[in-house]
């Protein structure tokens, strides 16, 4: 167990979720908090003509305003998604808003895209000096109607593109009244083409929702086609409360261990469906190196973690780069797609 675990977690996990959080993110945007870099060419990723040096990201939802964006490279990730951002500022949903399971290293949100607006955010991440690949998540503000979303994602997409190596559009958040509608086949084909009209996205990506039907996962990937997006984020938190030791009456977007089965089905329908043909980041569930091989194995290029970053602290990420790296030694792997095509586990 890590000194976070021993020591630091327990005293944090007594404050308010959503306090700590905040915390723990001053910490980081000031420079307080460091870990053991790990490097080996080994670890490498190249995607969509952009080069990260290991496969782990962070995902949306932890750094929503840029605040902390020059700084996550200092904690290990190969590269970082700040969001989700909206045109209008917006104080988000009624507190309290984020809730951990701690029996099912779990958390249940409902913040309600939260955030200062991208105009805010804009001169952080247009100074940032990060080091990595940075990914700029957008959302649609809960003030607009639903009719003119691909209008506003437009919006946000003529300043968010200059700003980041890629952007997400998230239609798949359960926290903003009638969003997930925007992943039906005309609302999101309206959105990119509305998109399209400002800049040709080579490195647009769609946040999927796990909780699609296979009709649906299809329709979303036709659609990607058609746009000819860079590929999918697979997956966003789920409405189902499977997987959980006990009942609850939170509202909200479950993350965490439970999220892992349904996600890594998600992200193996997309992978048969896109058939190499788009990158895939897989998120949802990563709580060891073995999980982010199993991501790997099931077609994703790229991972992301947000609970098991908050549960196991600022070592997570050199102790799971650790473990592919001594599953490749054990398998003589010369780099992670190699390590992908054999049977060996990692260690950690």
């Amino acid at each position: 167990m890590s000194a976070y675990e021993r020591v630091l977690r327990p005293i944090l996990f007594r404050l308010d979720a959503e306090r700590a959080h905040n915390l723990a993110l001053w910490a980081v945007a000031r420079g307080l908090i460091r870990t053991r870099l790990v490097k080996d060419d080994r670890l490498q990723v190249s995607a969509n003509n952009l080069y990260f040096s290991n496969p782990v990201g962070l995902a949306a939802g932890v750094d929503k305003d840029a605040t902390a964006v020059s700084r996550w490279s200092s904690l290990g990730f190969g590269f970082a998604e700040v969001g989700t951002l909206t045109y209008h500022g917006q104080p988000g949903n009624p507190k309290p808003r984020l809730i951990r399971i701690p029996e099912d290293k779990a958390i249940i949100n409902r913040m309600g895209f939260n955030n200062g607006g991208i105009s805010a955010a804009a001169p952080r991440l247009a100074s940032r000096g990060a080091g990595i690949p940075i990914g700029v998540n957008i959302g649609k503000s809960k003030v607009t109607p639903i009719e003119d979303a691909a209008a506003e994602y437009a919006k946000i997409y003529e300043i968010a593109w200059k700003l980041g190596d890629y952007v997400v559009v998230n239609v798949s958040s359960p926290n903003t009244p009638d969003l997930r509608s925007l992943q039906d086949k005309q609302a999101l084909s309206d959105i990119l083409t509305a998109m399209r009209t400002v800049k040709e996205g080579e490195r647009i990506f769609v946040k999927i929702s796990p909780d699609l039907t296979v009709g649906q996962l299809e329709d979303v990937v036709e659609v990607g086609w058609q746009q000819r997006i860079a590929g999918f984020i697979a997956t966003n938190t789920t409405v189902s409360r499977d997987g959980l030791s006990r009942p609850t009456q939170e509202v909200g977007g479950l993350s965490g261990r439970p999220l892992k089965p349904l996600a890594d089905d998600n992200l193996q329908l997309l992978s048969e469906m896109v058939n190499g043909e788009m990158t895939l980041i897989g998120v949802g569930g990563i709580f060891s190196a073995q999980d982010v091989l199993d991501k790997l194995r099931l077609g994703a290029s790229l991972v992301q973690i947000y609970s098991g970053w908050v549960y196991n602290g600022p070592g997570f990420v050199p102790k799971l780069l650790l473990g592919l790296l001594d599953a490749m030694n054990e398998a003589n792997a010369l780099n992670l797609s190699e390590l992908t095509s054999k049977g060996v586990a990692p260690t950690g």
